[in-house]
């Protein structure tokens, strides 16, 4: 029976593992950590819940239903508040709700008037050469004006990449919406007419799909997908040597394989020594791929101690608004159990591109920071009841300009290099469900492979 090396246990390679397992391909995982889930880790602490990584999963595709169903993990699956629904931009240091209807957005005090009369003219604006490789702010500004870059691009960009819009490629990091300026010539046009796709396509947009977690957290998902996977295993392992001889793949054991599977960061891809056929094939360049660093600070407050309603998923903070977090999500009022009763848990990012030295401060000044912007933003006062700082050095790679060549690189090299694959969020987006996708969608390649050299 041929046996698949995957070599990288989060999400993603966690994914191709499990698929593979249910075709009958035998995998072995290898993980240089402790544990597998990778940014995703769950820590509970008596009634507080406080996630480390991502705090929830869109579910943009029927992929991870399937997967959910697949594990058992339906019935432990849970969907956020209605009552959460409310996105918050901080404007004037006050948080303001994003319109979310054609009448709210002419109501609403987050964009001046100015602002919402050239929205107006966006479906006029001449779409960019197809080859032309712009950044996302001057695509943005091209479009829709500078005040849309300002409070509704930069922070959102901050709460996905934790990076800058003037230096991510819209056509790598934005995929989607760099199609529909060159498919309809508009991103109003684009947004009703490409949405009638999505519907024959069985996709759901960012912007509509749920967002859900599980009872005891993202957590439930690695744990369950590790327990599934716990044979196939190895902890502790850390890969550093590739040799592909005959259609045979060696990691530097005595063991063999018929493929392999990278789903790692970037910067551990560029450490490992690849030889094929004797001769040396350098990953080095992947290191040049930029990755953004990211502090999580997770806070309990006495609700009294919050004037804000916090009725929402969260509030993004512009870049010109002067604070030291990136934002904030509302993480007890998107789902049930994350705090005791008559507390509330909220959930700080801070650092990214926008401020990466603060990453290296100590958790106590950490929290100093955050809780101050909480005190300008929310009206939180008095000490905070819980706490949990978690710091990723190299938390999220930067689609900049010129990120194509990476992915050619690994396009190419999968092409030439019979048996060895490439997945992950440097190859196919930075979100939680792309990560899945990507996964899922690897274990289909290196499944077809093994069929072809049968």
């Amino acid at each position: 029976m041929k046996r698949v090396a995957i070599i990288g246990g989060g999400i993603t390679g966690l994914t191709a593992a499990f698929r593979l397992q249910q075709q009958g391909i035998p995998a072995t995982l290898f993980e240089a950590t402790n544990r597998v889930g990778g940014v995703i880790q769950t820590v509970r602490d008596g009634e507080y819940l406080a996630e480390c990584g991502p705090n929830t999963i869109l579910e943009t595709s029927p992929l991870i239903g399937e997967m959910i169903a697949d594990l058992g993990l339906e019935g432990r699956r849970i969907y956020s508040s209605e009552q959460a629904e409310n996105r918050y931009i901080v404007r004037n240091k006050r948080p303001v709700s994003l319109p979310n209807s054609p009448l709210s957005f002419l109501a609403t005090s987050l964009f001046s008037l100015r602002a919402k009369a050239r929205l107006m003219a966006e479906p006029f604006i001449r779409r960019a050469p197809a080859d032309e490789e712009e950044s996302l702010a001057k695509f943005v500004r091209r479009r829709i004006g500078s005040e849309f870059l300002d409070y509704a691009i930069n922070p959102f960009v901050a709460g996905v990449y934790a990076g800058s819009p003037e230096t991510l490629s819209v056509r790598e990091a934005f995929p989607k919406l760099h199609a529909l300026e060159q498919r309809y010539g508009s991103l109003i046009l684009g947004q009703i007419l490409g949405g009638r796709a999505r519907k024959r396509e069985g996709g759901v947009s960012k912007k509509n799909a749920l967002k859900f977690s599980f009872d005891q957290g993202l957590g439930t998902l690695t744990d369950t997908l590790g327990q599934r996977l716990k044979k196939q295993i190895r902890t502790d392992q850390a890969i550093r040597e590739i040799n592909r001889q005959n259609d045979s793949w060696s990691l530097g054991q005595a063991e063999e394989y018929s493929g392999v599977l990278l789903a790692l960061p970037a910067f551990r891809m560029a450490e490992l020594q690849l030889t094929c056929e004797s001769k040396p094939v350098s990953l080095a360049m992947l290191g040049d791929i930029h990755y953004a660093p990211v502090a999580s600070v997770v806070l309990g407050f006495y609700r009294q101690d919050v004037e804000h309603s916090l009725d929402g998923f969260g509030a993004l903070n512009p870049e010109v608004e002067q604070l030291h977090s990136l934002g904030t999500i509302f993480s007890s009022s998107l789902f049930p159990g994350r705090a005791p009763l008559g507390q509330v848990l909220l959930t700080s990012y801070i650092g990214g591109l926008r401020a990466p030295h603060l990453v290296s401060k100590t958790p106590d000044e950490l929290c100093e920071l955050v809780m101050a912007d909480l005190k300008t933003v929310l009206g939180v006062n008095g000490k905070s009841t819980y706490r949990h700082v978690f710091i990723h050095r190299r938390a999220i790679p930067q689609y900049d300009i010129g990120y194509g060549r990476f992915k050619t690189f690994m396009n190419d090299l999968e092409k030439s290099v019979s048996g060895l694959f490439f997945a992950g969020h440097c190859c196919d987006g930075v979100s939680l469900m792309d990560s899945i996708a990507s996964g899922h969608e690897a274990a289909g390649r290196i499944a077809n492979h093994l069929k072809k050299t049968d």
